[in-house]
């Protein structure tokens, strides 16, 4: 797979899964632009050790006046994109009778907002080459339903229906828009499970085991290369058999 020539944007994409997905597009040929919303010392990792086709941009893709100035500035320095992988996702688990209201929402418009306000701008400049890829990183919480996950779930199947329609409504312009659905993933967004929650999940789990972020970054980049020019959504699992 070569992505020499391509402008990649992956939400989210300075630490855990979208980390390795934006080094698997760099080392790959891509130039990629990886979003973040506040660790500016992961970032400035990032940039260190992938180099100038490397760009980290700070702000939040719930925010339309953000992604507008996002794109608009993305439009006049490369011209185009080619590739766009939703990652940018929170967690704020409780149980629903206990959530408050402000946590809902913030679940709610980073995973799945943002994903809507990404494609959007996305998809408006990939029209104009006929081409493109969209790849949406949605959760098997939103198969699953897992306990204290309303508000996450409920953001990551509303990311999975939204791809299936936006899949329809771009296909005869050479776009394809795909789903990944990460089962338990050792990153730091479950790294504040505790242990005997750990033992249980992993028992659940056919493979006994947490999958890595490049065993998901894998998956990604094959969704948005050409090889997988037929296939659009679609939603894959990458769940060491959990579901």
């Amino acid at each position: 797979m070569d992505f020499s020539n391509q402008v990649v944007v992956v939400t989210g994409g300075t630490r855990g899964i979208g980390a390795a997905i934006s080094k698997e597009f760099i080392s790959l040929g891509a130039k990629v632009i990886a979003t973040y919303v506040s660790n500016d010392d992961a970032a400035k990792v990032m940039q260190e050790e992938l180099g100038d086709r490397f760009t980290a941009k700070k702000f939040n893709v719930s925010s339309s006046s953000a992604v507008n100035d996002f794109f608009g500035d993305l439009e006049r320095e490369f011209e185009k994109v080619d590739v766009l992988i939703n990652n940018s996702g929170v967690r704020k688990d409780q149980i629903l009778a206990s959530m408050s209201e402000d946590d809902w929402d913030d679940v709610l418009n980073i995973n799945l907002k943002g994903s809507y306000l990404m494609s959007k701008g996305a998809v408006l400049l990939m029209m104009k080459n006929r081409y493109g890829r969209i790849v949406n990183i949605s959760s098997m919480s939103g198969v699953l339903g897992l306990a204290g996950q309303a508000n996450y779930s409920a953001s990551k199947a509303g990311q999975m229906a939204m791809a299936k329609v936006l899949s329809k409504e771009v296909a005869k312009r050479g776009i394809t828009v795909n789903t990944v659905l990460p089962g338990f993933i050792e990153t730091e967004l479950i790294s504040n499970l505790d242990d005997e929650l750990v033992k249980n999940y992993k028992k659940e789990i056919p493979m006994r085991r947490f999958g890595q972020a490049k065993e998901v970054a894998d998956a990604v980049v094959f969704l948005a290369s050409d090889k997988a020019s037929y296939i659009t959504g679609s939603t894959l699992e990458i769940s060491g058999g959990l579901g």
